[in-house]
């Protein structure tokens, strides 16, 4: 395998993440629409753990939550990218995607004290959040099919 080969594989898979959390927000957006709750804060929430920040306002934490989600979402993209580097179908691939993110999910928001552990959610919430996660991998995955099909990378160079 060629350095290539992995660096397109990594710069299609960024191009396919931020599909991926585009559908996923869209997905994410509708469900606090239809529930009536707010945008999650979350994403805001973990960096200001882990960086030790504290935004001026909800305003800021707000936008921290957006930059933050924008940014996960495309950088795990290119674990997908990767993943297309595998002899795995693109099933396997889009399941496996699902479960490395959502399974870093379930493991890291709880253990930064985010959100409660994953068994206080109630099955619901656990599903919503499954889903919003799907939605993500399936359309990650659909996005990389779509660059593998036109047989180019989608940079030009």
């Amino acid at each position: 395998m060629a350095t290539r080969d992995v660096a397109t594989a990594i710069g299609e898979g960024l191009f396919a993440g931020l599909v991926g959390t585009a559908a996923m927000t869209l997905v994410s957006t509708l469900e606090a629409k239809v529930r009536g709750r707010g945008p999650s804060r979350t994403p805001a929430e973990a960096v200001e753990e882990v960086f030790d920040l504290e935004p001026g306002d909800d305003e800021a934490e707000q936008r921290l939550a957006n930059v933050t989600h924008w940014g996960y979402g495309t950088a795990w993209g290119a674990v997908g990218g990767l993943l297309t580097l595998t002899r795995l179908s693109p099933t396997a691939r889009a399941a496996l995607h699902f479960g490395l993110i959502w399974g870093a999910e379930l493991l890291m928001l709880p253990r930064l004290g985010v959100v409660p552990p994953v068994k206080e959610w109630g099955a619901k919430e656990v599903g919503l959040d499954a889903a919003h996660h799907v939605v993500y991998a399936g359309a990650t995955t659909a996005a990389l099919r779509a660059i593998e099909r036109t047989g180019r990378p989608v940079y030009v160079g």
